[in-house]
């Protein structure tokens, strides 16, 4: 009997309940009734029965103790087609759960399948297939069309369509050729590469993706927790309740029949199996939340502060215009760009590619420079000392700029960032540098406000006319300007403290501060980005911005299902307790309302697992 799987248990307590109740109705109880009513109730019941024992083991009485105990009463006075019924029913409804919870996870589980089963390794010149773990640091793999890439790396050779969806979550195939990237767990769709393993194993994005999610399914939130909490006394609570109503009526059947109408199954579970399918959902389309706790932070975030390079905009700033004083502009160019060859600030690579293009080769020797945070930088040139960067760095160093601020005011009401060169306290020039707003981030403020985000605001380094200008265009409520680092985590933090829970949108990477400092941190663009993956609370796998407010809108979606669930639970329990009280609900009934109502509460929330596709409603799920 102990070896029965779940499956071939049902199946034979469901045929010895059906003879039991045939038998119950032609004959009553007669012997031969009463046999396969016991029969049926050993059948079903050792597995409650086992589980109650065990759990008293660590001093927990759950909800199989309330079933035993009732069952076994039940037992005691002759009332042995209620414990038949109620084993029955118990572990009929403890499989279908089991089943239908499963397609909770199945976004999960789908994620878990698209991990790479083989690698196919050039070794001395010929293909040799190996599991992905033994791939070697610095080897080149081989994906031929419809194979699953194993590594993080770079493409060494060949051109092909990748599908990234179990990375990034977008539908379409993205092209991939020589110098650019691709990630463990994507799928060659057309063509052939060959890829230098940077990052093999446990260290590949996909197997990080994989672990993150994993954890987040045992992170609880809040409410789960309490729940927890407040079954632990509860069950035991209604035992004791039971005890007195025996005590008080000497009606032993309805004591039993609170007992089984009291389980607390449906509240218990209203919480996690929301969490599990919201997290599953997630993943599904490339938004990585790190738990249930941050769920449902995240479903109650009151403002949005937004990092504006490589966030609202593209990070991949132009240079727009180059004006010089009293020298050659392409001088002007190469001094610019010998000062930011030191720098990886995303406007220093713009003067650097402008200057490619328009002078080729840049010649000249950079002796020495120093990186002034949220300024610029003091390069010496050639033995001279350059000042690189926006007018705070120039003024700091005493530089007079009056005669200049005509023409920076015309670019920052433009929403361009202004760079000026300095040598010896004169000003060499100006390069204009704008930035492209993201195509989607006006539609996502829009779309962010309607899904109940009170104010969206900007942080930024750059001067206030360009952030006032930027702000206007994408509709934002507020903006801070010309912030340091620190200055973004003293903006995160007085947003909360005026207004409420906030969270900070970046890029993960010089935003780090900030999205720790945060009540909750989101990441854009995570794939790859170790800063981004570790720091945030809440990671989007691609650049698609507008990811975003899926993620904000499932998270709501989810906060709602719980509470939906939780007085649903609720609701059942009471009407049940007064239906027992008034001696309307009997032993089986009770235990058959019961599982419909955990059920129920599962079927709810399998309804996330659909949250965002095509043809369904965000609102019927959200209501």
């Amino acid at each position: 009997m102990a070896k029965l799987n779940k499956k071939n248990r049902v199946i034979i307590a469901s045929v010895l309940v059906a003879i039991s109740f045939i038998l119950k109705e032609i004959q009553g109880y007669a012997p031969v009734t009463i046999v396969f009513m016991l029969a049926t109730t050993l059948v079903a019941g050792i597995p409650i029965f086992k589980n109650a024992f065990e759990a008293l083991k660590y001093k927990i009485v759950g909800i199989d103790a309330l079933v035993t105990i009732a069952v076994t009463g039940a037992l005691f006075i002759g009332e042995y087609w209620e414990a038949a019924a109620v084993t029955f029913l118990f572990m009929l409804g403890d499989y279908l759960e089991s089943r239908t919870i499963e397609k909770t996870r199945s976004s999960i589980k789908a994620l878990l399948d698209l991990a790479p089963d083989t690698a196919r390794v050039i070794r001395d010149g010929e293909e040799v297939l190996v599991d992905p773990e033994d791939v070697l640091e610095g080897e080149v793999v081989l994906v031929k069309p419809g194979e699953k890439i194993s590594v993080d790396g770079m493409v060494v050779e060949g051109n092909a369509y990748i599908n990234q969806a179990a990375i990034t979550g977008e539908s379409l195939p993205v092209n991939r050729a020589q110098d650019e990237s691709v990630f463990s767990g994507t799928i060659v769709e057309s063509g052939y590469l060959k890829v230098r393993a940077d990052r093999v194993g446990d260290d590949t994005t996909f197997a990080r993706i994989l672990e993150m999610v994993e954890e987040a399914q045992d992170k609880k939130a809040k409410t789960q927790k309490f729940l927890e909490k407040f079954s632990r006394y509860y069950t035991p609570g209604i035992i004791v309740l039971a005890t007195l109503l025996y005590l008080v009526t000497r009606d032993l059947v309805l004591s039993l029949t609170l007992l089984v109408i009291a389980c607390p199954g449906a509240l218990v579970i209203s919480t996690p199996v929301s969490i599990v399918a919201g997290i599953g959902n997630g993943a599904k389309h490339g938004v990585l939340v790190k738990g249930g706790e941050i769920m449902e932070k995240l479903g109650k975030i009151k403002v949005l502060a937004f990092d504006k390079t490589g966030t609202l905009t593209l990070g991949k700033p132009m240079v727009t215009e180059v004006l010089p004083f009293g020298i050659e502009k392409n001088e002007l160019l190469r001094i610019a760009a010998i000062a930011e060859s030191y720098s990886e600030h995303p406007l220093g690579r713009a003067i650097i590619n402008h200057a490619k293009d328009n002078i080729g080769k840049i010649e000249g020797n950079l002796e020495d420079a120093q990186i002034i945070t949220g300024q610029g930088i003091k390069a010496t040139i050639e033995g001279e000392e350059y000042f690189v960067g926006n007018r705070r760095l120039l003024v700091d160093n005493g530089y007079i700029l009056d005669k200049y601020e005509s023409i920076l005011q015309d670019e920052e009401d433009k929403g361009q960032t202004a760079i000026l060169i300095g040598l010896n306290m004169n000003v060499l020039g100006i390069i204009a540098i704008a930035d492209i707003v993201r195509e989607d981030a006006k539609n996502l403020i829009k779309n962010i406000k309607s899904l109940g985000i009170d104010k969206v605001v900007m942080l930024t380094g750059d001067n206030e006319r360009a952030a006032k200008a930027i702000s206007k265009e994408l509709g934002i409520d507020e903006w801070y300007s010309e912030l340091l680092p620190e200055d973004k985590v003293k903006a995160v933090i007085s947003l909360q403290e005026k207004y409420g829970a906030t969270a900070m949108v970046g890029d993960g990477v010089n935003d780090a501060p900030a999205l720790a400092s945060a009540e909750l941190g989101i990441a854009i663009g995570g794939a790859g980005k170790d800063v981004a993956m570790e720091t945030a609370d809440v990671v989007l796998m691609s650049e698609e911005i507008k990811r975003l407010s899926h993620a904000i809108g499932l998270s709501r979606a989810t906060v709602r299902n719980m509470k939906q669930n939780i007085y649903f639970a609720i609701g059942v329990a009471a009407l049940l307790l007064i239906g027992v009280l008034v001696k309307t609900v009997n032993l089986s009934f009770g235990m058959l309302v019961h599982e419909l109502s955990v059920l129920l509460v599962i079927i709810n929330a399998v309804r996330l697992l659909g949250y965002g596709d095509k043809g369904l409603s965000r609102k019927k799920v959200m209501n």
